[in-house]
């Protein structure tokens, strides 16, 4: 696809019609704030929404972390995907056609379209022919196996595109290859077909299977998970690692249950395909599931985007293996979760059934009523350390008392501490009112013996007040070894401050930008001082400006036509985008806008005036007065000129206060 350009009239298409809150809106819980819309931006972490959506813009912009742009830009970022995929998204969600720069290459573009667009297709039509199957005789037990044995109906066999693999070695081969004449290489690519040990030959990845197509956030094929209806091991097979597909990062059913999170302002994460399939036909919708793997982080923040309030229910098996999967996720989530970024509970259905078992006794609504009285994530741990031990014996007290600390230990809000200090102790104490006091010291102690170590490695600086009271009596106490190591961060890691270049640079390329009225300006300055922008990304930037300007109507919006022409070298514009946004104090900056036109000229002029002058005092050093006295009085001449002009750019550059009073204050 990188031998075509897409015309013009076709990204023009695609941005009018693709509206950047329906995109967005698609990833993020975005609010209404004045007329423009705010959530949490998906590039970063954060507590408090620091990213905007303007519609009338149709532009986005995060004030935490920098990154902005339009819907394409956003699309790039979100799915790491290159200029022309998002084109060719965006163009065949809104149903536009495509045109290239050169007409006469349009039909050679559409053959090679790009890998990823060609997998779609291909596990679009494997899709429908596996649907196609199960309605065929050949199919029969497995329809039978779905509509008696689990108990799904036809409707909702449709919504979720059920089918079946026939029992060949070679029958989705042969529609594929033989039929559809899609090349082998391609749809072995897409995860369907293997290639035989001896031999050119192929076979079929899923025979006599359950097929069970798994979808991206946008609703397309990206791989299917495969069950067995004999004893066949193993049990459930899923695609392979594709250029499509990547189960540590998708969950199943979240295109179809992404708008009830938002509605519903929680999630409920469910191990099995069956589990969540039987909670959406009982019309609990906010429901997804993992694939057979450990949820990891990345699920999880991705469904973090869909819920303001980052409710999340994991409701996983109640035996050993889900017991371990519970705990494996809790351990990706704990860190959120004690710092209250994610409100997290545990949900073990009685008697050790699965959602789909238990729906096929009891009502939905008696479903819901377990989600409400899940057990807080915190709880669910210690009622599990608890739950098979005997603590009348030593040894398995001593076990207890151990795990039990190690979660007090991670607890860094005074409130929640103090309250599972007395709930550990009451557990611990058997019944025992008189104990609870001093268990709950105890542990208290030992909680903050596990804090000194963790502060002594330089593991955690933040611990709740009642370990810090204690903390201060320590040799190296709290506050100072916060200090402390805040300091030696800050020189590890905190940006270098910008350069007077690099602000003198950015200021005046925003003026050109943001105020139109003096873009003359900034030209006849830079003209008559013979000044160029040094820094590489503000060179690129005002080489991106002239060339658009030189093809621009009067019509036309200057920043819009620059992200379109940089969309296609993401890296570049990645360190210039944040020029084409304002905050509070730039805008205030651009009101004076002739005063810091003046001074930034300066600026620019000084920094080259010195280096122009070192340079000098370098060759005037250098010179030997006994044999070049002549050159040595030109290099000191040149050095005192060059100092007396540099503290004339000092003035220049320098705003006071007579200056802001002499000129009004001009508009954006």
């Amino acid at each position: 696809m990188n031998n075509f350009r897409f015309h013009q009239d076709t990204i023009a298409e695609v941005k009018q019609r693709a509206d950047i809150y329906d995109v967005i809106s698609e990833h993020i819980v975005l609010k209404k704030q004045g007329k423009d819309y705010v959530g949490l931006c998906p590039f970063h972490e954060e507590k408090t929404p620091s990213f905007t959506v303007s519609t009338t813009k149709q532009m986005y912009y995060c004030f935490g972390c920098g990154l902005g742009g339009n819907v394409l830009k956003f699309l790039m970022e979100i799915g790491k995907s290159s200029f022309g995929d998002v084109i060719l998204d965006l163009a065949r969600r809104y149903q536009i056609q495509i045109k290239t720069e050169s007409p006469e290459n349009r039909q050679e573009f559409q053959r090679q379209i790009s890998l990823r667009e060609q997998l779609y297709e291909i596990l679009a039509i494997a899709n429908n022919f596996y649907q196609y199957a199960l309605s065929q005789p050949q199919g029969k037990i497995a329809l039978e196996y779905l509509k008696k044995t689990r108990q799904i109906s036809e409707e909702t066999i449709q919504k979720f595109q059920l089918g079946y693999a026939p029992n060949g070695w070679e029958t989705i081969y042969g529609y594929l290859v033989e039929q559809k004449s899609f090349p082998v290489e391609l749809v072995e690519k897409a995860g369907l077909i293997l290639p035989r040990k001896s031999g050119n030959s192929y076979y079929d990845r899923f025979r006599d299977r359950l097929m069970i197509p798994i979808n991206d956030v946008q609703g397309r094929v990206i791989g299917f998970g495969g069950r067995t209806l004999t004893d066949e091991q193993p049990k459930y097979l899923n695609s392979p690692e594709t250029e499509l597909f990547d189960k540590g990062k998708i969950l199943f059913a979240l295109d179809k249950a992404k708008t009830a999170i938002s509605k519903q302002d929680k999630v409920v994460i469910v191990e099995g395909y069956f589990d969540a399939i039987a909670l959406h036909a009982a019309g609990i919708n906010n429901v997804v599931a993992s694939l057979g793997t450990a949820l990891s982080s990345i699920q999880i923040k991705q469904l973090l985007r869909y819920t303001e309030s980052k409710q999340i229910i994991l409701n996983f098996d109640a035996d050993r293996a889900g017991i371990k999967a519970t705990d494996r996720a809790i351990g990706e989530i704990e860190k959120l979760a004690y710092s209250g970024e994610v409100q997290l509970r545990v949900l073990n259905i009685p008697d050790g059934k699965d959602a789909d078992e238990y729906l096929r006794t009891y009502s939905a609504e008696k479903y819901q009523e377990l989600l409400v009285n899940s057990a807080l994530w915190i709880d669910w741990q210690i009622q599990n350390i608890v739950k098979s031990k005997n603590l009348s014996l030593a040894d398995e007290y001593a076990q207890v008392n151990q795990e039990i600390v190690k979660i007090l230990t991670k607890i860094t809000n005074d409130s929640q501490l103090t309250y599972y200090l007395q709930y550990c102790a009451e557990i611990l104490s058997k019944g025992d009112a008189r104990r609870v006091s001093l268990i709950s010291e105890n542990l208290l102690t030992q909680v903050f013996i596990n804090w000194r170590k963790l502060l002594a490695e330089d593991e955690l600086l933040s611990p709740p007040l009642l370990v810090a009271k204690q903390l201060k009596s320590h040799p190296r106490n709290h506050r100072n070894f916060t200090k402390e190591k805040k300091n030696n961060l800050s020189l590890l890691s905190a940006p270098v401050e910008r350069s007077l270049l690099a602000e003198a640079e950015s200021l005046l390329l925003r003026i050109y930008l943001h105020c139109p009225k003096y873009r003359q300006d900034v030209k006849d300055a830079m003209e008559a001082r013979d000044l160029q922008f040094n820094l590489s990304d503000n060179r690129f930037l005002w080489q991106q400006i002239i060339a658009v300007e030189n093809e621009m109507n009067e019509s036309d919006n200057l920043i819009s036509k620059l992200q379109d022409s940089c969309l296609e070298t993401p890296d570049k514009l990645v360190n210039v985008e944040h020029l084409f946004h304002l905050d509070e104090k730039t805008k205030k900056n651009l009101l004076r806008a002739p005063l810091e036109i003046r001074s930034t000229i300066a600026t620019i002029e000084l920094i080259m005036s010195i280096k122009r002058r070192s340079a000098i005092l370098n060759k005037w050093q250098k010179t030997d007065l006994s044999v070049e006295s002549e050159l040595a009085k030109k290099y000191q001449e040149k050095f005192y000129s060059e100092s007396e002009w540099i503290r004339e750019l000092e003035r220049l550059r320098l705003t006071t206060i007579q200056d802001l009073i002499k000129v009004p204050l001009g508009e954006l």
